[in-house]
C-alpha cells in the first residue's frame, strides 16, 4: 500500500491503471463508493472525477482535512480477475494553540503556571520563553512553572508550537506587584527669590500614590507657592519664589496597596556674592599690596653695610625722607583704584 502525505486545506489526487480488458472501476473509501465508473456515488462536493479512459482512471479530493485521511482502494474488474489497488492518505495539519493561560497579576514571591497546549500533526513541539526582557530558553513543555516568582520574571512570555508544517505563536503577559521603593533623596540649594525643585523617583507596580511633607505637615498642591507635578514613577515639588520660610527637612512618601517607602530632602540657602561682599575683598587686597610694597621698602632702604667697623654712607641720615616719600607716592598711585569701590 502507498502512501499518500497532503497537507491540511491541499488537494489531491488518486490515480488508478486501468486497461484494455477492464469491464468496470470503482474507488471507495472504506466500505463507502465514491465513484463507480463515471457515476458519482460520494454526495460530498469536495470529490470530482478527473480522467476515466483505457490507461487511468483519476478522481481529486479538495480541500483534504483530518476526515479524509485513511485507505482508499480502485478496484477493477477485468475480464479474467479482478484487482485492486490501495493507497493511504496521511493529511498533515499545521499546529494550533488550542489552550493557553490568560494574562495574569500576581504578588511578587508567588508561584505561578503556564499552561499551553496545541494540536497538529504531526504532535507540535512546545517551547516557553521570557520574552521581556528577552532570556534564553526558559521550559520545553507545556507548563511552565516559576517558583516564587520576583519583579525580574515579570514581562511577556511566549509559547511556540512547531512541527514539520508550520509554526504557531502566542504570548502571556504576567504582571508583577511589589512595594514601592523610594531612591535616595538628593538635597538641593537655592538662592532666595529663585525657583526650587526636589524631586522624588519611585520603583513599584502598581503605579503609586506620592505624599510630600514639610517635618509632619502634609504639602497640598497650589499652597503657600508650592506646586506638585506626579508623571509615573516621578514626583516633583516645585517652589516658584524661594522664601526664608521655605528652607528646611522635606519628605516625599510613595504608598501603594503592598506597602510605602520614603526619603527625605534638605531644601539649603544659597548665598550668591553682592557688590559690597566685592568692596570689601578688592580694598582687602589693596591693602595687603600695599603692606607688602611698604616692607619690602623698608627692608631695603634700612640695609646697613655688613661687619665691624663698616663705614656708613654719608647719606644714611635722610633715610627717614627716602620712606616717607616712597610711602607717599605709592598711596598716589593707589588712590584711584581704591576710589572705583
Amino acid at each position: 500500500m502507498d502512501n499518500i502525505t497532503v497537507r491540511q486545506g491541499e488537494n489531491v489526487f488518486l490515480r488508478c491503471a486501468q486497461g484494455d480488458i477492464v469491464t468496470h472501476t470503482a474507488w471507495l473509501n472504506r466500505s463507502s463508493i465514491l465513484y463507480a465508473g463515471e457515476d458519482k456515488w460520494s454526495v460530498d462536493p469536495r470529490v470530482s472525477l478527473v480522467t476515466l479512459n483505457q490507461e487511468e482512471f483519476t478522481i481529486k479530493i479538495e480541500d483534504v482535512d483530518m476526515t479524509d485521511e485513511g485507505p482508499y482502494i480502485c478496484a477493477v474488474q477485468t475480464s479474467s480477475r479482478p484487482r485492486t489497488t490501495s493507497v493511504h492518505i496521511l493529511v498533515q495539519v499545521p499546529p494550533t494553540i488550542i489552550n493557553l493561560s490568560k494574562d495574569i497579576v500576581v504578588n511578587e514571591g508567588s508561584n505561578v503556571t503556564l499552561m499551553c497546549q496545541a494540536s497538529g500533526k504531526p504532535e507540535p513541539s512546545l517551547t516557553w520563553k521570557l520574552l521581556s526582557p528577552s532570556v534564553d530558553l526558559v521550559s520545553e513543555d507545556e507548563y511552565l512553572d516559576i517558583p516564587s516568582i520576583s519583579r525580574q520574571r515579570a514581562g511577556t512570555y511566549e509559547c511556540t508550537a512547531i512541527n514539520d508544517i508550520a509554526t504557531d505563536v502566542q504570548t502571556v503577559e504576567i504582571t508583577v506587584n511589589y512595594a514601592p521603593s523610594v531612591s535616595e533623596g538628593r538635597d538641593v540649594g537655592v538662592t532666595l527669590g529663585q525657583r526650587g525643585v526636589l524631586e522624588c523617583e519611585v520603583d513599584a507596580v502598581p503605579k503609586a500614590d506620592f505624599e510630600w511633607y514639610r517635618d509632619e505637615r502634609r504639602i497640598f498642591n497650589g499652597l503657600d507657592g508650592m506646586e506638585i507635578e506626579d508623571a509615573g514613577q516621578l514626583s516633583k515639588l516645585t517652589f516658584l519664589n524661594i522664601s526664608e520660610a521655605d528652607y528646611g527637612n522635606y519628605t516625599c512618601i510613595a504608598i501603594n496597596k503592598l506597602g510605602s517607602s520614603n526619603a527625605s530632602f534638605v531644601l539649603y540657602e544659597v548665598i550668591e556674592p553682592t557688590s559690597s561682599t566685592l568692596v570689601q575683598e578688592g580694598s582687602t587686597n589693596v591693602l595687603l599690596l600695599t603692606s607688602s610694597v611698604l616692607e619690602k621698602t623698608t627692608s631695603e632702604t634700612f640695609a646697613l653695610p655688613a661687619g665691624p667697623g663698616a663705614v656708613q654712607d654719608g647719606n644714611s641720615g635722610s633715610m627717614g625722607t627716602h620712606v616717607h616719600t616712597y610711602t607717599c607716592l605709592l598711596l598716589v598711585t593707589l588712590l584711584p583704584f581704591l576710589l572705583r569701590f
